[in-house]
């Protein structure tokens, strides 16, 4: 990451992960002049929660004897007998996230030992409404190579075709989201925003150059390591932008707080403008530590933004207005 022609020197250091909001106590610098991040002090994770929740993954095993479908299969590496597993290596298998199509957790690939992300998307073959959303999902994630977009490590073959009901996909794994950076103690920075937002537009433009719409934009989708590496996931929601405009698309997309105009007031077919105006609402997020746009209802959200414009011009005139000639 570089900032070029900012004219920033300054070293920006701070705990970004404090381990009483985001479970891991870990400090970053980040050296603005050459666009370097590094880590000061090694990660302490936390060893609570439960231990067999709900949405266990019925087949783990099978990380160890199949390769699956994906985009690439981890290779076993060989370790010294006198190597110490770190912290990190140690910790049990545990749920990370939860969501409307599914269930990530945290484990451990026992081909090479490394921490990954397993994502369970149940219930697959429900509908072909269900069925189309996973393989939209599949394909862009086997697709997917770039530094600020997730992508697929593998994707896990059933014990047995006859129950296949589930999809495990096994992506990199990342300390934390951005919505658990805004809501906690630590302090950002002008600096740190600015590597933030250009993370998040530089994955973004990799995303529209393909003619993808993610449709689902919000601090909770974009996850962030202490050395703060951004990368965008869940693409639930994600498509292919629809070139016939005569073609409806759906409006149950983003959530309302990020949601576009367009989209709040019905529009039936939309662009990639739906994204960026997500982008813009977290920009605010960021700066102010606190939603823009947080309403009840969506009648209450196009208010609230229409309220916002409405301010925008008044200021807008008084300013030109004393700007003019007496």
């Amino acid at each position: 990451m570089a900032f070029h022609g900012t004219g920033l020197q300054q070293t920006v250091c701070g705990n970004l992960f404090p381990g009483s909001e985001l479970g891991h106590n870990k400090y970053f610098c980040v050296n603005t002049s050459t666009g370097t991040t590094s880590t000061g002090l090694s990660a302490t994770p936390s060893l609570t929660g439960p231990t067999t929740p709900a949405g266990t993954p019925r087949h783990p095993t099978s990380l160890g004897g199949s390769t699956g479908g994906g985009a690439a299969v981890p290779q076993p590496h060989s370790s010294p007998a006198s190597e110490v597993p770190s912290p990190a290596e140690m910790e049990p298998d545990r749920p990370i996230g939860y969501g409307a199509f599914g269930v990530v957790w945290s484990v451990t690939d026992p081909r090479d030992g490394r921490k990954v992300a397993l994502k369970k998307m149940p219930n697959v073959f429900q509908n072909l409404v269900s069925c189309k959303r996973v393989f939209r999902e599949l394909r862009m994630l086997c697709f997917f190579k770039h530094d600020n977009v997730l992508s697929a490590l593998d994707i896990l073959q059933p014990p047995q075709i006859d129950c296949f009901e589930e999809i495990y996909v096994i992506t990199e794994l990342m300390q934390s989201d951005l919505h658990k950076v805004i809501v906690s103690p630590q302090p950002l920075t002008t600096d740190h925003i600015k590597v933030f937002l250009y993370q998040i537009l530089r994955g973004l433009k990799y995303l529209h150059s393909a003619s993808i719409l993610h449709r689902d934009i919000k601090p909770g989708n974009l996850l962030v390591n202490s050395n703060c590496l951004l990368k965008i996931c869940d693409f639930g929601l994600a498509r292919v932008e629809e070139p016939d405009q005569s073609r409806h698309m759906t409006q149950e997309v983003v959530t309302q707080y990020y949601r576009a105009p367009e989209v709040l007031m019905g529009s039936r077919h939309y662009g990639s403008a739906i994204d960026v105006w997500s982008v813009g609402c977290i920009f605010a997020e960021l700066l102010g530590r606190r939603i823009l746009f947080q309403a009840q209802s969506p009648i209450q959200q196009v208010e609230r933004v229409g309220l916002l414009r409405f301010k925008q011009n008044i200021f807008y005139i008084l300013q030109s207005s004393h700007s003019l000639p007496c």
